[in-house]
Parts: C-alpha cells; structure tokens; sequence
C-alpha cells in the first residue's frame, strides 16, 4: 500500500511568533505558496479562519465588512475565541477598519492577518493598525527545515534548481510546477489586481528583469532590452518588491577610500523562480549558472535567517567604481560582516581581493568565503573559508553574527 505523506507534514518550520502574538496582532506576509496558509492551519487550528482567496468569503466581506463582527459573534458562541486568520487580507484593504475595532473592543483578541502582496496596502493608505500589529515574513523552505536530505553536491544542485516553494521542492515535476508557478503569479496578482496596464510589456520586462538577477540594476539598458521606458522599469521593479517577488540589495557606501558605485543589486525571492523564468531547467555544478545561483541562495538564506530571528541587521554589497567587490556586507549594531560568495571548491588569492580591500577601510571585519564545497580553513589574513553546508549549519546556530 502506498501511503502519501501530505507536504504540510514532511516540513517542521521553524517561524515562530508566539512571543510577539501574545502581545500584539500580527501582519504575516509572504509569496504565494511558500507555505503560510498550511502552517497557519497546522499551528492554530482552534482559530476563526476568514480566507479571502474563497469567492463567495470574499464577496461577503466585499459587500459588507461588518460582517466580521457578525462572524467573531457566531463563531465565539460555540469556541474560546483568541486568535482570526484572515488569509490574504490585501484583497480587501478596507476591512482592516473593522479589525482595528475589533482589537479595539477586546483587547484579548489577536489577528494574524497574512498576504502574498503588500502594494494594495501601502498604495491605498490602509488601516496598518499603527502599533497594534507587527510585521512577520514567512519565506521559502530554509536549511533547518530540510537539513535531514539536504547534505550532498546533488542536494545542493537540486536546492539551486527547484528553489524552496514547498510543493515544487518536493515535486516529481519541478520544472513544468514552476512554470505554472510564474504563469499564477503573472495572471493572478499582476492581471487580476489591474497592476499593469500593459500586461505583455511586463511579461518581456520580467523576462529581462530575470537576466539582470544578482546583477546591479541599469534601468535603461533593461528599459531598452524590454522595450519599455526607464522610468516604466523602476516602477516595473518596485511592482515585484511590493509583490514580494523580489528586493534590492543597496550598495554599502561607509567605505571611504575607494568610490562606490549607485546602482543597487535585485535578487528574485526564490532560485527556482528565476531559473524557470531564464527556462534553466538544470544547474550543475561547475557552470557560471551554478556560480550565480549559489550567491543567489546564500543571499536569500541570509535573509530569511535575519527575518526568522528578529535580528536588527542591514543587508548591502560592495563594489567600487573600479569594479572590487564584495556580494554581501551585514551591518549589525556597530560590527560589520563581509562575504565572499564563490560556486566551486577551491580559492585562489583573486577570491580574497575584495575582502581584503574592504578590510583596508574596516580591518575589523569578520570576513568570510563561501564556498560550495572543500575545506574549512582560516588565512594568516584572518579570512574564514567555509564549505557551505557547515556555514549553513554555523548560520542557524548563531555562530557567524
């Protein structure tokens, strides 16, 4: 007999708002199908749960917002009434007024109020309920949540490839979910939600857009591949931020003794997503993909790593008009990181430049290479090389910053 293991159950994820939620209501946001709806559902499933993506849920609280008091009523007769899901609340910006009030009225109940984008929110000028609601992300599958099969060269290609959504990691299909992944995405949150008015202008835009992933932004030279105006592809790109499709990486401008460039980086929120957007179907070790792509997770690790442990920490890279670089600078408190993000298994002397330019202005740096597979050493310069399935290991247990 075969027995089928649902997705929700083979992923332990390690979000955890319990602290916060105790105290205040929380906004939990996050890309389509990375999972909040079924965590959400695993982890409070004695909660009154509003899901807004339902068409005829959605047309009620369209029509009349003050449904929801009816609702807490009704549901609150037969159950402790603590904790309101209301799944992808950007739909209907408005009801976040009568949300306030309901917190308002009973300051014992809690809402966890999530969405796949936050544009409606910040263009409309909705109730953000001020300081009565935090702010959580909730991001693709990271390496503590799959550390168990996540530990070999193939892992790791596999990883770059599909990316971290949980259905397609897991899928017998990857490539062919991913493409059905970016035609959601396209149809549902840029063609449903009137985000364009060109609709094929943003599809040739995201095309390009997914060239430049990793790569400091040139608006004209991507306006001109795309056939759009520069000014369109700023606000093209600010589109995928506020959709949570991607971010930009600013450039770390403190270093005085070398001129930085402007021009920040942009990063798309998952590798699979830019490799099926690029028609990448594979990423094998030794290629320039595999190069690019391994930055591309190490980044977005870093980040989700950040978020999960509500760490005050900024995220840049470095590069100087000379073109010395270095992919990603933290800034924590008064201590600086650097990281080099090298694809393969050995460093040569090349590999250290940037470090060891950068440590010129900040020799008190902790500096690190991350390289795909090898050694892990420390140079007499005091750089930290380190494989990387121990630096993710170092990551989660705290022991890089």
């Amino acid at each position: 007999m075969v027995v089928y293991v649902p997705i929700s159950d083979m992923f332990k994820r390690i979000l955890n708002i319990e602290s916060t939620l105790s105290r205040k209501s929380i906004f939990l946001f996050g890309p389509r199908q990375t999972g909040k709806s079924t965590w959400l559902k695993n982890n409070y499933p004695k909660s009154l749960y509003i899901n807004l993506l339902s068409k005829q849920v959605y047309e009620n609280y369209l029509l009349n917002s003050n449904s929801l008091e009816s609702d807490l009523e009704i549901f609150g007769r037969k159950n402790k009434l603590e904790i309101v899901v209301i799944d992808e609340v950007q739909r209907i910006p408005e009801l976040l007024n009568e949300v306030h009030n309901q917190i308002e009225k009973n300051k014992n109940l809690k809402f966890i109020l999530t969405g796949s984008s936050a544009r409606k929110l910040k263009r409309s000028g909705a109730n953000l309920l001020g300081g009565r609601a935090s702010w959580k992300s909730f991001f693709p599958l990271v390496y503590p949540e799959i550390e168990s099969e996540f530990k070999t060269e193939k892992d790791l290609e596999k990883r770059l490839t599909c990316g971290g959504l949980p259905s397609i990691y897991m899928s017998s299909a990857p490539a062919e979910d991913l493409d059905d992944y970016i035609q959601l995405y396209l149809n549902e949150e840029i063609k449903a939600e009137g985000l364009v008015r060109n609709y094929e202008a943003f599809h040739r835009f995201l095309i390009v857009a997914s060239l430049a992933n990793t790569q400091q932004i040139n608006f004209t030279e991507i306006g001109s591949d795309a056939q759009v105006p520069p000014r369109t592809v700023h606000d093209y790109f600010q589109i995928l931020e506020d959709t949570l499709i991607g971010f930009m990486l600013p450039v770390f401008t403190e270093a005085t003794s070398r001129k930085a460039v402007s021009s920040a980086k942009f990063y798309f929120f998952d590798t699979g997503v830019s490799n099926a957007l690029k028609q990448r179907s594979k990423i094998a070790s030794g290629t320039p993909e595999f190069g690019e792509s391994f930055e591309h997770f190490v980044i977005t690790e870093i980040r989700a790593y950040i978020s999960y442990n509500n760490i005050k920490a900024e995220m840049f890279y470095w590069r100087t008009t000379t073109q010395i670089e270095v992919d990603i600078i933290i800034k924590k408190e008064n201590k600086i990181y650097a990281l080099e993000i090298k694809g393969k298994t050995r460093v040569s002397a090349k590999d250290y430049s940037g470090l060891i330019a950068f440590a010129e202005d900040f020799p008190k740096a902790k500096k690190y290479v991350v390289v795909a597979n090898g050694r892990h050493f420390i140079e007499a310069n005091q750089i930290e090389t380190v494989p990387i399935f121990i630096f993710l290991k170092m990551l989660w247990d705290k022991e890089i910053f």
